[in-house]
């Protein structure tokens, strides 16, 4: 044995051995999922060697037949999954069994530990399914040699909180995981029990599975199926098994495609949220194949980047075998594949949204904000995605299309209105949306950060223009059947108009300008960007952001009909006004006030606090 091969005991990274408490000591009803997830290893292990073999075939050393093999030990208490995949070296040791290199893993571990039992359904969905292992087994032992080196090594843990690695004993590539089973997994020593398992889990496996000399599953491509000969539980357990994920999948869309360019795809929309969802290195997760051989799963180009909640399979017979990764990026049969798979998801989501719209709710729940970012990237298909957008308003507790928006639109009403904020519930509340409220006029409540981008590329839909209610004028009086020459007059509230110079004066240049309001009804004050001004949340998305350093002053309207604005009227009407110093305070604490209503901090609070004292005290 070499000095490398030596015996060498290493901890594992701190959120696996918060991961291993949790698994080793559950009690999780459904643990024989274990089995399926070391399957489903060692064919991805099979998988990874073929597509190596490709261009390096001495590889294989001469063993063509990639297979799978279980075997049992009842007086050593073991099974044992074993492969002739690609199998691993010391450094891919260190690398995929002690650390778990993927985002999300803080927030993974903080939903394990709040909910074991959901939690540890959601094992495989964040892609550590190998440590499920640690749900049946006391002691987990990995002997494997890496196809192309000589050296074998053997992997070995208890699963509290060590693992070591020494020199192994292995005459051909591959990998073998050994479990020493506790003494409550002893029926995982039984043939029918693991015949089961494999039957239920992994009968879509493309590589033999076999217990002895029996085969335990077909060992076909199940996309090479007709899609009438496929259960949903079928399809449920190939999704689990390509995604490694433990959810149902919401969408199956399974259909081959002959023409210029022919293949097969079987994809699948989760029902859940992936962990790397919004992972700025999140790697593909819908695998590509040439004639049944596996390719890559992170061919940039496969599918663009909105539709990342994809998972499954593409097959193609026309791509060439010996294509590189770096080339695929660039084949314009890819180009096809790609324009044609992501026109037949989105018109599989157009059918969903139209006959099941509470499913498809759900969907947008999960996915919608990630669906929209296909708004200002894909500009051919950016119509087809205005149809299967969703959105919250303030005139239904659902959601709604914009064409259902523009169907009920108010007579005399020309624009389709919207809200954009970071939290839906919040910015239905806002003072802006008042009058619109009291007219009966829809507004859209936009929560996503994606919202204000794809508006700046999308100006209208059925020409009629997107219009924010916290931008320029309200134009409220022709709605509804009112009367456009019917206006309000400054002078019906006594004094409103010395109010506003009174304002303007205090406030300077901290406000662009001030002046009667036609969209408040209960609220005395807001704040509005001008009309060609930036909107007041996408200045605050860029400030936070750091691509925007200052604010754009903004316009200061008022409500002449609130009870506090009628007073500070009359009082700002009165002789001596200019120097009332209790006006000049009012001045400050309302457009405080108005930065309060949208989230923000008063300008200066230590002089807020004064100034609400000394009205307070005026007051009493």
């Amino acid at each position: 044995m070499t000095d490398a091969a030596k015996k060498e005991t290493f901890s594992f990274q701190t959120e696996v051995g918060q991961l291993l408490d949790i698994v080793a000591g559950s009690l999780y009803s459904n643990r024989e999922v274990f089995l399926r997830e070391l399957v489903s290893n060692a064919s991805d292990a099979c998988d990874k060697l073929r597509y190596e073999a490709l261009t390096n075939p001495s590889i294989v050393e001469g063993d063509q037949e990639f297979a799978i093999n279980l075997e049992i030990n009842k007086k050593a208490k073991t099974l044992s999954v074993s492969d002739n995949g690609i199998g691993l070296n010391h450094d891919d040791l260190l690398e995929t069994l002690g650390t778990i290199a993927k985002s999300g893993t803080s927030a993974f571990l903080e939903h394990l530990k709040e909910d074991k039992k959901e939690g540890l359904g959601l094992i495989g969905q964040f892609g550590v399914g190998f440590y499920s292992a640690f749900m049946v087994a006391e002691r987990v032992d990995v002997l494997t040699r890496k196809a192309g080196e000589k050296e074998s090594w053997l992997w070995s843990s208890d699963g509290k909180g060590e693992f070591s690695i020494e020199g192994g004993d292995r005459s051909g590539r591959g990998t073998t995981v050994t479990l020493h089973l506790k003494k409550d997994a002893k029926e995982f020593l039984e043939d029918a029990r693991i015949r089961h398992v494999v039957k239920t889990y992994s009968d879509h496996i493309g590589f033999p599975i076999t217990l002895g000399d029996d085969a335990l599953n077909e060992a076909s491509a199940i996309w090479t199926r007709s899609p009438k000969e496929i259960t949903d539980e079928q399809h449920t357990e190939f999704y689990h098994h390509t995604a490694h994920a433990f959810d149902k999948p919401w969408l199956t869309i399974h259909n081959k495609v002959e023409g210029v360019v022919s293949y097969t795809n079987l994809l699948y929309v989760p029902s859940t949220q992936p962990f790397d969802l919004y992972d700025a290195e999140r790697k593909g997760h819908v695998k590509l194949y040439v004639n049944k051989v596996f390719i890559t799963e992170d061919a940039k180009d496969l599918l663009p980047a909105y539709l990342r909640f994809l998972r499954g399979i593409i097959d193609s017979e026309d791509l060439s075998l010996n294509v590189s990764r770096e080339m695929l990026q660039t084949d314009p049969k890819l180009a096809k594949i790609r324009s044609g798979i992501t026109k037949r998801v989105v018109s599989e989501l157009k059918k969903k949204a139209t006959k099941t719209p509470g499913e498809y709710a759900d969907f947008w729940k999960n996915f919608g904000a990630v669906l929209k970012e296909g708004l200002v990237e894909d500009v051919p298909l950016r119509d087809k995605l205005l149809e299967v957008c969703r959105f919250s308003s303030t005139a239904d507790s659902g959601l709604i299309s914009l064409s259902a928006y523009t169907e009920r639109m108010k007579d005399g009403q020309d624009a389709i209105y919207y809200i954009a904020g970071d939290d839906a519930e919040k910015i239905s509340r806002s003072p802006h949306l008042e009058g619109f409220k009291a007219k009966g006029v829809e507004v859209l409540l936009l929560s996503d950060s994606v919202d204000e981008f794809w508006l700046q590329h999308i100006p209208q839909f059925e020409e009629k223009t997107f219009k924010s209610v916290t931008r320029g004028a309200a134009d409220l009086d022709s709605i509804g059947g009112g009367d456009p020459e019917e206006k309000s007059d400054e002078a019906e509230v006594p004094g409103v108009s010395d109010l506003i110079a009174s304002i303007k004066l205090e406030l300077g240049e901290a406000v662009k300008d001030v002046r009667v309001s036609k969209r408040l009804t209960d609220s005395p004050v807001c704040l509005i960007a001008d009309e060609g001004d930036m909107d007041v949340n996408l200045e605050r998305l860029l400030k936070r952001h750091g691509q925007l350093q200052d604010s754009m002053p903004r316009i200061l309207e008022i409500n002449p009909n609130h009870e506090i604005v009628k007073k500070l009227s009359k009082r700002a009407g009165a002789d001596g006004a200019a120097s009332d110093s209790l006006l000049n305070d009012a001045a400050h604490l309302l457009f405080d006030q108005a930065r309060i209503a949208e989230g923000e901090a008063p300008v200066d609070a230590s002089e807020f606090g004064r100034r609400l004292s000394a009205v307070l005290q005026s007051a009493l």
